[in-house]
């Protein structure tokens, strides 16, 4: 038995009056998913408890089969295991977004937590640069993906400081969050000295000749210390692989023993490498019991509020991954079992999360007793619950019974 969990980061969304009033779930066409749930198991899960923020990190911690309450200490240090990073006992790790921010006097309003879509090439330059300025012994930057960086801190941090995610504000006044940093000593120095190093930056002075957003502020939050968390080997029993263009979430293969695949061309946005990411998926399957698939353009897309782009987004995870992953393990014809589903929603509205119980589905290729009969959607797979399905409060609940009690049943 294969097990293959394709996730569509934040597909969730609530009606949108662009649409006539449907999701993007709803709007979009997506012929395979809607076969593949009508002959599936409906379920909705809790992938981020109560009390909890609703993150990527939590979530799909969760949809890994891992307990927040248990194994989660926060973004940053699953990003520092992705990218190699090793996080001493005296160390706390924050990821560093590099942003765009509008000052208005003492006034501070977040306009976009990507600093445009700051390409990988051009944010490795401007990272090197604030590190060459204004690292220190005790704050070393360490250059990531597009806008996504980390930034590792020696010694305690100030119980004061109280950090954000510039995702959860955008178009918002955050001088509040701002103050903090300024609060601390140290980090106003930071603050001050990453604003000039990157104001005066060619790479961003030949964004605002090019006419796009430059990235002038940087943004630290989601900190954390050395997570501590048990192969699934260990715990299910089963090989596998990881395919993502987050650091996020590689950090996460990496901290459970999974392989992480490096996919070419894999950008996190509509432009992303689905081709690659499809290959590695079904090379892995030949050897290994387990794959996950995660595609960010959903997630991004709610966040920048772009109604068009979600729904593409959507239509591409179904005809550029879900299709041929289906058709290629039914050519192959092994036993297996796939789950589409979302880590949380991110609702175009809001343009950030929410902790909601997800949606989702599982495909058994030998056929379920009761299936679904309905194409994926938020309305469809709760009233699919309500007649048929499942409702777990937990995505370690949701794992076991995707992989753990087949294993069971297998011996």
């Amino acid at each position: 038995m294969k097990y293959i969990l394709l996730i569509g980061d934040g597909m969730g969304d609530t009606p949108v009056p662009a649409l006539g009033g449907r999701t993007p779930l709803e709007a979009a066409h997506k012929p395979v998913i809607d076969w593949l749930c009508a002959a599936g198991e409906p379920l909705l899960v809790r992938t981020v408890p109560q009390g909890y923020p609703p993150g990527s990190d939590v979530a799909n911690l969760s949809l890994m089969g891992y307990e927040p309450e248990k194994y989660y200490t926060g973004r940053a240090p699953l990003e520092a295991a992705s990218m190699g990073v090793a996080i001493g006992p005296d160390e706390v790790a924050f990821r560093c977004n590099l942003v765009n921010v509008r000052y208005d006097g003492d006034q501070v309003e977040m306009i976009d937590y990507s600093g445009g879509h700051i390409t990988t090439i051009e944010a490795a330059e401007l990272i090197a640069a604030i590190q060459l300025a204004c690292g220190t012994d005790r704050l070393t930057f360490h250059p990531g993906i597009s806008y996504r960086h980390l930034l590792m801190h020696r010694g305690a941090v100030p119980d004061s400081l109280h950090t954000v995610p510039p995702h959860d504000y955008m178009d918002q006044d955050v001088t509040r969050f701002y103050k903090q940093y300024l609060a601390v000593d140290y980090l106003a120095e930071l603050m001050q000295c990453s604003a000039k190093v990157l104001a005066e930056h060619p790479v961003n002075i030949k964004r605002i000749a090019d006419g796009k957003r430059p990235a002038n502020s940087i943004w630290i939050w989601g900190e954390g210390g050395r997570p501590a968390m048990e192969p699934l080997q260990q715990r299910y029993g089963i090989s596998g692989s990881l395919i993502s263009a987050v650091d996020l979430l590689k950090g996460l293969g990496v901290c459970s023993g999974l392989d992480v695949k490096e996919v070419d061309g894999a950008t996190g946005y509509l432009d992303t490498n689905y081709q690659g990411k499809v290959d590695a998926a079904l090379e892995a399957l030949k050897e290994q019991d387990f794959v996950l698939v995660h595609i960010e353009a959903p997630d991004e897309a709610g966040h920048q509020g772009s109604v068009p782009d979600k729904v593409q987004a959507i239509e591409d995870f179904d005809a550029k991954v879900v299709a041929p992953i289906a058709a290629e393990m039914n050519n192959r014809g092994e036993d297996y079992r796939l789950v589409v589903t979302m880590d949380h929603y991110t609702p175009l509205a809001r343009r950030t999360h929410e902790d909601w119980p997800v949606p989702m589905f599982i495909y058994d290729s030998r056929g379920v007793a009761h299936p679904g009969g309905t194409g994926y959607t938020e309305e469809n797979i709760k009233a699919g619950v309500k007649k048929n399905g499942l409702n777990l409060n937990s995505g370690a609940e949701f794992f076991a019974r995707f992989v753990e009690s087949e294993l069971r049943k297998n011996g």
